[in-house]
C-alpha cells in the first residue's frame, strides 16, 4: 500500500529588523536640550551612503572631564562617554557609558556650552575622521550594524590621532536602558603599549585650541 508522501515544513524567514528613523533616534537628544540657548546643533543630516562613515572624539569638561565617542551609523552619531578617553595600550579596557545618539552636525561643534544646560561645559574637538569595518565586505554597513545590534562593534578609525583596529563590547552590568561597554585597541601597527595618548594630546584638531582657550573664546 503507498503512503502518502508529507512535505517538510518550510523554515521561517527572520524578522527584518526596522530600523528607526533619525528623527525618532533624535527625540531624546533634542527633550534635553532648549536649542535657544545652546549652540549645540538640532540636527538635520542625512545619512551617508558610502562605505566610510564619520567619527568624532570631543573632550568634554562638564560635571565631570571625559571624552565623547560618536561613530555615524544609520543617519545619527552612536555615542559613548570614555571618562578616561581612549587608550592606544592593547591591555587597557576603558569603560564607555552609551548616551543618547546625537546628530551628526555635532562632528563640527566645538565651545561651550552654558552651565544650565544638560551637559554644561567646554567641548574641544580631540580627534575626528572616518571609520569603516576593519576587513573588506561588500555592505560594510551592514556588518557594523550587526556587529552594534550584538554588542561586539569592530570598526577601524582614520583620524588624527587615533587609527587601526578598536572594538566596543557590551558588559552585562549597570542599567539596561543606559547600556555599559569596554572600549579597546586591538594589536596592530598602531598600537601603543604603555602609552598615554589622552595626556600628551592636549589641543583641539579642528583649531589648536587648548580647553583653556576655548572656554575663553578664543
Amino acid at each position: 500500500m503507498a503512503t502518502k508522501a508529507t512535505s517538510k515544513p518550510k523554515p521561517k524567514r527572520k524578522a527584518a529588523i526596522k530600523r528607526k528613523s533619525p528623527r525618532t533616534q533624535l527625540a531624546e537628544y533634542r527633550r534635553k536640550r532648549d536649542f535657544s540657548r545652546t549652540a549645540e546643533p538640532e540636527g538635520t543630516a542625512t545619512p551617508a551612503a558610502g562605505p566610510e562613515l564619520a567619527f568624532v572624539i570631543q573632550k568634554h569638561a562638564a560635571s565631570r572631564l571625559h571624552f565623547d565617542l560618536r561613530l555615524e551609523l544609520d543617519g545619527t552619531m552612536k555615542s559613548w562617554a570614555v571618562p578616561k578617553g581612549p587608550s592606544l595600550d592593547p591591555s587597557v579596557k576603558r569603560l564607555a557609558m552609551q548616551v543618547e545618539d546625537h546628530p551628526i552636525e555635532y562632528n563640527q561643534f566645538e565651545g561651550t556650552i552654558p552651565a544650565a544646560e544638560y551637559g554644561g561645559g567646554t567641548v574641544m574637538l580631540w580627534d575626528r575622521g572616518t571609520y569603516t569595518c576593519p576587513e573588506p565586505v561588500p555592505d560594510p554597513q551592514a556588518l557594523l550594524r550587526e556587529g552594534y545590534r550584538n554588542g561586539d562593534l569592530k570598526f577601524e578609525l582614520r583620524g588624527r590621532r587615533l587609527r587601526g583596529s578598536w572594538v566596543l563590547v557590551r558588559i552585562k552590568r549597570g542599567d539596561p536602558a543606559k547600556p555599559q561597554w569596554l572600549l579597546i585597541k586591538h594589536r596592530d601597527k598602531f598600537a601603543r603599549p604603555g602609552a598615554d595618548i589622552v595626556a600628551t594630546e592636549l589641543t583641539s584638531v579642528a583649531t589648536g585650541r587648548t580647553m583653556q582657550a576655548i572656554a575663553r573664546g578664543r
